[in-house]
């Protein structure tokens, strides 16, 4: 009996092993059975380009890549078949995919398996009822007067208290500093404030890590490279054996996760009665009878993820490839510290809400910005059923299909020939030279349509907020390659951009006249 219980465990375990090894055949199989599908069988130029990385001998990013391809195309439309996707950057086809035939082109259920782990249920990764629930709740949220009220006023304090001061002390130490690192420690200061009533204080002088932003930021790294690979097989299969960079990823979701919790907890503790960010609001609808949706922890924990992919990612990269531009164009930042009525100086006032609305030539720079370098630099759905686009290009139910404003905002067809320059006053076509926006479907820097953003005023105030402040008070250049007029930026894999090795700058402050 002794002898048999002792083999039970030697059994189970070869059991175990051979069970292992079985599905780990059986995926290497499925995954060389994807690739004799697709390659070598599909030998245009533009899918063995993408799978042997060739394109990197002649582009910077990928986004360059995909921006010449779309140039050459009569369409402005191509296809990438080993990656089952459709890439366009015809503004037709834009507002067919978001407007006219939207209910055709849902985020799917790839996509939602791409960032699932990350987003779970949250509003940029889900459709139908869930979708439209979590939409028409930020709507209100976000159109609230006393929510506006509340997050300038977060903003104002982050810029005049901590953004500032930390400035100052680079200047006056005449120390190189990250911006990017900045930026994106103010965006995550301010977003967890306007968002969860909480203060992570990571833009402290002593700059704290926090380890909810680099899991995040892991996390997003590491999701964005699911779907830049070839074949889902790949990170499938990763994710199946707890292996590699799908073994990263869920230990980063992990602490994500943890945190979020500990997040809600504490929100709970301080009650969400008369607050107004936006967690305890949402927390606040629990029990309302609102459509009979529960709001329980991991609805909560969902909504925490996107607000943070939304409010601390998109903000802090339009403000760093800002300041880059900035750099080498300092005539426009001249123009735009003579519009908010200052030559720099501590004494000079913040600007007001009212105020920070009326700069029109401020609000030109920061859409040309985003229109070269916008913080989403694509974004996918999935044509549910066969479709034919307005440029006449058929797309097969299942397929991914991508609107690209990197390249969009590189289309002599779409800004004329010359779309490579940095120009702020092409937005200036209104009475008095006012600032006039294009149509989002030839700028879909903020999506446009059904999904178009819920957060863009506020996240343009707040970039209006921290530009005229530090370019009323400081000089800020670029060093390195970075600063190079002709060197353009290098973006590493992400859902947002981010410039690889960071914006290193020297600060200097502006002597009153």
């Amino acid at each position: 009996m002794a002898a048999a219980d002792a083999a039970l465990p030697w059994a189970a375990q070869c059991a175990g092993m051979a069970l292992f090894a079985s599905s780990f055949c059986l995926v290497a199989l499925a995954l060389v059975l994807m690739l004799l599908r697709r390659w070598p069988w599909c030998s245009c130029h533009v899918c063995r380009a993408y799978l042997t990385g060739s394109w990197a001998r002649d582009f910077t990013n990928l986004g360059d890549w995909y921006a010449h391809l779309l140039r050459e195309s009569p369409t402005g439309t191509v296809h990438v078949h080993v990656l089952g996707c459709t890439v366009t950057a015809n503004p037709a086809n834009v507002e067919y995919m978001l407007k006219t035939n939207f209910d055709n082109f849902p985020k799917g259920k790839t996509f939602a398996a791409l960032l699932g782990d990350l987003l779970g249920g949250g509003i940029f990764n889900v459709d139908g009822h869930a979708w439209r629930h979590q939409r028409k709740m930020a709507s209100l949220e976000l159109g609230s007067v006393a929510v506006r009220s509340y997050a300038f006023g977060i903003i104002a304090q982050e810029v005049e208290a901590r953004l500032m001061p930390l400035l100052a002390a680079a200047a006056d130490a005449s120390a190189v500093v990250d911006l990017q690192d900045v930026f994106r420690r103010f965006a995550f200061d301010t977003i967890c404030k306007i968002s969860f009533g909480l203060d992570l204080g990571c833009l402290e002088l002593d700059m704290p890590v926090s380890k909810l932003a680099d899991a995040f930021d892991t996390a997003t790294r590491l999701c964005a490279m699911r779907g830049a690979a070839s074949s889902p097989l790949l990170w499938r299969a990763k994710r199946l054996l707890n292996v590699g960079s799908e073994r990263e990823l869920r230990e980063a979701i992990k602490l994500v996760d943890e945190l979020a919790a500990a997040m809600i907890r504490e929100r709970r503790k301080l009650g969400v009665a008369n607050s107004h960010d936006l967690l305890s609001r949402f927390m606040a609808s629990a029990g309302a009878g609102d459509e009979h949706h529960d709001v329980d922890d991991k609805y909560l924990r969902d909504i925490v993820v996107s607000f943070l992919l939304a409010g601390r990612d998109t903000v802090s990269s339009a403000l760093t490839t800002l300041f880059m531009l900035l750099s080498k164009n300092p005539a426009v930042a001249a123009a735009m510290r003579a519009e908010a009525g200052g030559d720099g100086g501590d004494s000079e006032a913040p600007l007001t809400f009212e105020q920070l609305k009326r700069l029109d030539y401020t609000h030109a720079v920061l859409y040309e910005n985003m229109r070269l370098f916008p913080p989403v630099q694509f974004d996918s759905k999935f044509c549910a059923g066969p479709d034919v686009l307005p440029d006449g290009t058929y797309v097969s139910g299942g397929t991914r299909v991508m609107y690209h404003p990197y390249a969009m905002g590189r289309m002599p067809r779409i800004w004329g020939t010359n779309h490579g320059a940095f120009r702020p006053d092409r937005w200036l076509t209104g009475e008095g030279g006012s600032f006039v926006p294009e149509s989002l479907y030839k700028y879909p820097v903020f999506q446009a349509g059904l999904r178009v953003c819920l957060g863009k005023e506020l996240a343009v105030t707040e970039m209006k907020a921290v530009a005229v402040a530090v370019v009323r008070a400081f000089d800020v250049q670029v060093v390195g390659d970075s600063g190079s007029a002709a060197c353009a930026p290098k973006f590493v894999s992400g859902l947002t951009a981010s410039i690889s090795g960071g914006l290193p700058v020297r600060i200097s402050r502006r002597v009153p006249s």
